[in-house]
């Protein structure tokens, strides 16, 4: 895989595997060393020593071979299914599982849970995502949860695929951000891609913008402290909803990636994970031609964080039930 960015002003001359070693945090200096070395890693397309000192304006390309599993097994782990057929597939994601294989996590991931559950259901999975992501036509982060779809056929997945593209796909998720948004209810249209200077990060400090649009509505306020709010994404681009909200100035309770060490504890409260979730997904279902819409509550490690600011900050008169979030008329948002 081939990648190129550019120094941007204000770097500082150092050496490339010192500066590499900081962006690529996945890659050890030795094994950056060895790329440079085989020429894989060029400065400006020439063949450059570790040592060689960067400046601002230099292109950096690097061929990196992507690592290869021997081989992706099933796994007994247990899916929470919501709806199966011949077509499809409907699970509520748990926190803290990867949904597809990459290095580090060849196994553990949903789609290992996903090959074992066809293996002995005796269903099948479409093809079209690769051996390493049978089934996905979208994703959800690591630490998010929620409503997940997926293909079983090829003739599924690129009809399930093109309403994705299209937008025509019903989301709404559900975060505690850190403060409270100044209006109740807005439009962020933020173009965003790979960060230039973080590579784990995506931000609009990039390269490649792709356009991206969110509503939003603030649905609970806890003082001034956080706030529950309810997204409409118009697009999916990776990290979109913790980058817009981040630009907002408030990021997600639990997201160090893009809120800091601010986001980890609230008023002595543990943020255990990044607090967003997928409550809702509809789509047409590609065989029966019929809109199918899945809503699942928040997860009890979610719920635990909400719970905890609305005994700090709400009348109990006025407390929703557990598990229950006013979900606005379409007419109501943005």
């Amino acid at each position: 895989m081939i990648t190129e960015f550019i120094i941007t002003p204000g770097e500082q001359p150092k050496r490339l595997d010192i500066f590499l070693v900081n962006r690529e945090r996945d890659m050890s200096r030795s094994a950056l060393q060895r790329l440079i070395e085989l020429g894989r890693i060029r400065i400006n397309d020439q063949v450059v020593k570790p040592s060689h000192k960067i400046k601002p304006g230099d292109r950096i390309t690097m061929d990196v071979p992507k690592p290869e599993p021997l081989s992706i097994k099933g796994e007994a782990i247990p899916l929470e299914v919501l709806f199966e057929d011949e077509s499809l597939l409907v699970l509520n994601k748990p926190p803290g599982i990867v949904v597809h294989p990459a290095p580090g996590n060849w196994s553990g991931t949903l789609v290992n849970a996903l090959l074992h559950h066809c293996q002995t259901s005796g269903g099948t999975i479409s093809t079209i995502g690769g051996k390493e992501r049978p089934g996905l036509v979208h994703r959800l982060d690591k630490e998010t949860s929620g409503v997940m779809v997926i293909t079983k056929t090829d003739v599924a997945h690129r009809a399930l695929a093109a309403q994705f593209k299209l937008h025509t796909i019903i989301r709404v998720y559900e975060a505690v951000v850190w403060g409270v948004p100044k209006k109740g209810r807005g439009l962020i249209e933020l173009a965003i891609g790979r960060d230039t200077k973080e590579r784990k990060k995506f931000s609009a400090r990039t390269t490649s913008p792709k356009p991206s649009t969110t509503e939003y509505v603030v649905d609970r306020r806890y003082g001034k402290v956080a706030s529950h709010v309810l997204l409409y994404p118009r697009t999916g681009r990776t990290h979109q909803l913790r980058v817009h909200l981040t630009s907002l100035g408030h990021p997600i309770l639990g997201d160090h990636t893009y809120g800091g060490k601010k986001v980890s504890t609230i008023n002595g409260l543990e943020i255990p994970r990044v607090m967003l979730h997928a409550r809702t997904l509809g789509f047409i279902h590609p065989a029966t031609g019929k809109t199918e819409e899945f809503t699942r509550p928040v997860p009890e490690d979610m719920e635990t964080v909400i719970q905890t600011f609305e005994q700090a900050t709400i009348p109990r008169e006025q407390r929703s039930h557990p598990g229950m979030v006013h979900r606005p008329h379409p007419e109501e948002t943005c």
